[in-house]
Order: structure tokens, then C-alpha cells, then sequence
């Protein structure tokens, strides 16, 4: 199959190694193509990709199968893009999807422009971003979000179970409104709070640095690493995801809310703290994480 990935950072660069060493001899022909050309480059030297195209159009002119992997906002960009100007580059029989985290803009987008599109959205990720942090094994095990446009066919479908498979994942249908939701909840939200928990502990932006942060950061270990371990991502890329699921992170955001005004409640009570009520909180909390690993 001849497949034209379209951004070429960990995720797409991960499909890339993945296809390659676990397709068959001569089974995915790669094509790649971002405007940062140098890890394509490399990519090409180490046989990964096929084809390095010199510009967007030459990646879309002969593809069965068009990967869009960059940021949300630039995948939107993207549809746009190739629903308008550079339609007619895309072959008629053409498949296009994405990688981006964020289904229902980018899903109507294609739908409103009649493409034969596919969402896709595979659950996985490092906290390092670029071509030289994408793995061959990213994907193994993981579940792989698939959002069938309007206009799919079951051509367009056969195409992305293919690469589902072929990189290992696990392929999961949704809607697009449920899909946000969702990863509002386990990916989006916690981003935003890790970046609000270094704003609260540091200081934010357009402001000084707080006052006892250094010595703070001196005492920090594996407990503030791991909070604030997605806050260390690529910004455009959480800028991105933030703009384009903001009313389902806002509504995650507001439930944390919530949840810390009780525990501020709880803290401040009158005449101290319950230690039993506090020990509840994390007896609930503790149960609800070891019942879902269980099932």
C-alpha cells in the first residue's frame, strides 16, 4: 500500500518505523512529508521512509493512503486544505485520516468538505516529541480511536484496519463527541492541571517566579516529576489540543474544581482536619484505580 504520512514528529515518525519493521518486504510503500524537512532526511537514510516529497502536493499525488500526524489545529488546517485547493492532487480512490488527539472539529471539517475520511486516534505518547523519540513498539497493545466520516467507504475502512494491524494497536470505534469527552477526562484535562500545578508552584507566565520556587525544586522527586510530567510536552502541540476540545476540558477542569473545594473544606475545617474523612478520600480514591485495573 502506498501510504504519504503527512507530519513527521513521534507519532508519525513511530508509524513510520512500525509499518517498516513490521510489514512485509515491499507491503507499505512510505512517503513522508513535513515542513521541517532534516528528520524526514534521516529517516530516509535509514531506510524508514521510501520517498522523502519535496512539498505537500507531491506527498498527496499518489497515495492510497493519507496519514495526516501533525497537531490539531494544523491537521484542521490540513482537511481544509485538501477538501479545497489541493482536491484535485488526492487520487479518487484515495483514503485520508488522521493521528490527531481531537475528533469532532476535524471529523465534520472533512465531512462538511465530502472527504473520504477516517479519524483516527491512537492512544499513545511520550512526554519527549520529534522524529528521534518515535518507536516501532509505540503502538503495540494500544487502543487505536477510529471516527468513520460521512463519506467513508468500506474501501477507506479495510485501509485503516490495515494500519491499525499492522502497527500493533488495538482499533476501537467511536462517535467523535465521545471520543473528546473521553480524553478530555484521562489526557486533555490532566495536561492542562500539570501546566496549572508548575503556574501555582513556579509562577505563570507574564508574572515573577515565585519567591521559594528554587528551593522548592531543590526538595522536588519522583512526586512532582510524575505530576508534572505532560506539562513538559511540546507547547503548540497542548495549545493545539487545548483550543480544539476546550468546552470537554472545561467541564473535566470544573469537576477537578469541584473536588479540591471539598478537600479545602475538608482541610480547613473547624477545629482541625478529620483524619478519618481525609483517610476515606484516599481509600476511594485508591479503590477506584485498583477496580479498574482489576476488571
Amino acid at each position: 500500500m502506498r501510504v504519504s504520512i503527512v507530519g513527521f514528529g513521534l507519532i508519525g515518525g513511530s508509524i513510520a518505523r512500525a509499518l517498516r519493521r513490521r510489514g512485509a518486504t515491499g507491503e507499505w510503500h512510505i512517503t513522508a512529508w513535513s515542513r521541517s524537512r532534516r528528520p524526514i532526511e534521516v529517516a530516509l537514510e535509514g531506510g524508514v521512509v521510501d520517498v522523502a516529497a519535496a512539498t505537500l502536493e507531491d506527498a498527496l499525488s499518489r497515495a492510497e493512503l493519507v496519514i495526516l500526524a501533525a497537531p490539531p489545529v494544523t491537521c484542521l488546517d490540513l482537511v481544509g486544505q485538501i477538501g479545497g485547493s489541493l482536491r484535485s492532487l488526492l487520487p479518487e480512490d484515495a483514503t485520508l485520516t488522521d493521528a490527531a488527539s481531537v475528533k469532532v472539529s476535524i471529523v465534520a471539517r472533512a465531512d462538511s468538505l465530502r472527504l473520504p475520511f477516517i479519524g483516527g486516534h491512537p492512544m499513545a505518547g511520550r512526554e519527549v516529541s520529534g522524529y528521534a523519540a518515535a518507536l516501532p513498539d509505540l503502538f503495540v497493545g494500544r487502543p487505536w480511536i477510529t471516527v468513520p466520516g460521512l463519506h467513508a467507504r468500506f474501501l477507506d475502512a479495510e485501509r485503516v484496519s490495515k494500519l491499525v494491524e499492522a502497527c500493533g494497536a488495538l482499533q476501537i470505534q467511536m462517535r467523535a463527541d465521545a471520543h473528546d469527552e473521553a480524553v478530555a477526562a484521562i489526557s486533555h484535562m490532566p495536561l492542562v492541571v500539570s501546566a496549572a500545578l508548575v503556574e501555582a508552584i513556579a509562577g505563570g507566565p507574564g508574572r515573577e517566579e515565585k519567591a521559594d520556587w528554587r528551593a522548592v525544586e531543590a526538595l522536588a522527586a519522583t512526586g512532582w516529576a510524575g505530576m508534572t510530567r505532560l506539562a513538559r510536552g511540546e507547547p503548540s502541540m497542548g495549545a493545539g489540543i487545548a483550543a480544539t476540545n476546550a468546552a470537554a476540558i472545561a467541564v473535566r477542569l470544573r469537576a477537578v474544581r469541584s473536588a479540591i473545594d471539598e478537600w479545602l473544606a475538608e482541610l480547613e475545617r473547624k477545629g482541625g482536619p478529620d483524619v478519618d474523612a481525609l483517610k476515606a478520600r484516599f481509600v476511594a480514591a485508591k479503590g477506584r484505580l485498583e477496580d479498574s485495573e482489576s476488571q
